[in-house]
């Protein structure tokens, strides 16, 4: 069984100085990898926090997770990242997406899967050295690439298919329910034979919406909240994992809540709303407890013959800025509490 590298997506994004040092810090804790969103209403520019964070570090891994091919053109994002990998020297990745709230804020629709994977193929061929036709009257070449991976994050098993079809490597966005865990592998396979390319050489993501919280009512309120999020999207997910929805029509719901029930500014209020939902949902899609519970939680799922390379337990809720928190944040804990018995559980089961 693999033991997987560690990322994080939630950060100080309050100033490129603020970002960096504490990119800094997390390196400083042991984390493989820092990620952002590329989501222009949310936070300063996505390749200049990135370039700053290059410069402030040395060993972790730097990326956005997710760019989209909406509201930047695969031409520009390959440009940008490129620029970034120069200054990291070598340490960057890049995940790209259908497009989240860095679309729907901007009054946008998310993109089509052919569009993910046409700009998907677009911007691995610039950053490979390739000439790229783009329908002016020579080949496109970027005039500085740089060769790095570039991973789709999905859930749909269209998107999943299409991942497998051209992605270096793919960042499974479906819960830990293993019907859903194995369902999507099934899918970035079957689309790795139909492109011809070796199944097993697509290296596999999974970033699992995680509430470290010792309340346990709280955590649960907060893990629902999750549940709801990924029904409003992908209800499919519900019926792999044998999940029904007993409550009012979600499109009623939304009003409730803004932008959706992922990134409703108070989750547990957002939690309230379908606490109809069982705890079986809230396990089917995010871990949350205190730190013995998320990392048990973890390890099950981490345990269930898939190997992945990269794990990103992402944060809820977002984590305060470092000088508005009370007591060790969550880049801490889960640093110090949560991922050592994770690696040290998985390192057992190999031996």
């Amino acid at each position: 069984m693999t033991t997987p590298a560690f990322g994080l997506n939630r950060f100080d994004f309050s100033s490129p100085d603020a970002f960096a040092t504490d990119v800094a810090r997390a390196e400083t804790l042991g984390w493989d990898y820092a990620f952002l969103a590329d989501s222009q209403f949310r936070r300063h520019d996505t390749y200049v926090l990135l370039a700053f964070a290059a410069r402030e570090t040395s060993t972790i891994h730097l990326g956005p997770l997710i760019v989209n091919p909406v509201t930047r053109h695969p031409t520009v994002t390959a440009g940008s990242i490129a620029t970034v990998d120069v200054v990291s020297q070598g340490r960057t990745i890049l995940g790209i997406g259908i497009g989240d709230t860095a679309v729907r804020l901007a009054g946008l629709k998310p993109a089509r899967v052919a569009t993910l994977e046409h700009s998907t193929r677009t911007i691995r061929a610039l950053l490979h050295g390739e000439d790229v036709d783009l329908g002016v009257d020579r080949p496109a070449r970027l005039p500085h690439p740089r060769p790095m991976p570039v991973w789709i994050a999905a859930a749909g098993p269209r998107s999943l298919r299409a991942a497998g079809r051209v992605a270096d490597g793919v960042f499974i966005r479906a819960g830990t329910h293993p019907a859903n865990l194995h369902a999507a592998v099934d899918a970035i396979r079957a689309g790795a034979q139909e492109a011809g390319r070796d199944p097993d050489s697509i290296r596999l993501g999974l970033v699992v919406h995680t509430a470290l919280e010792d309340d346990p009512q709280r955590a649960l309120l907060m893990a629902k909240s999750m549940a709801a999020g990924y029904y409003e999207y992908s209800p499919h997910l519900f019926d792999l994992a044998g999940l029904t929805w007993d409550g009012p029509d979600i499109h009623e719901l939304q009003s409730l809540v803004h932008p959706d029930f992922h990134h409703h500014p108070d989750l547990v209020e957002s939690g309230r709303i379908v606490d109809f939902l069982p705890d079986a949902a809230a396990d089917a899609f995010s871990i949350h407890g205190n730190s013995a519970e998320v990392a048990a939680q973890f390890i099950e799922a981490l345990s269930q013959g898939i190997d992945f390379d990269i794990v990103v337990p992402h944060p809820i809720p977002n984590p305060p800025p470092p000088g508005e928190q009370d007591g060790p944040s969550y880049m801490e804990r889960m640093a110090r509490e949560v991922i050592p018995i994770i690696r040290n559980a998985l390192s057992e089961d190999d031996n």
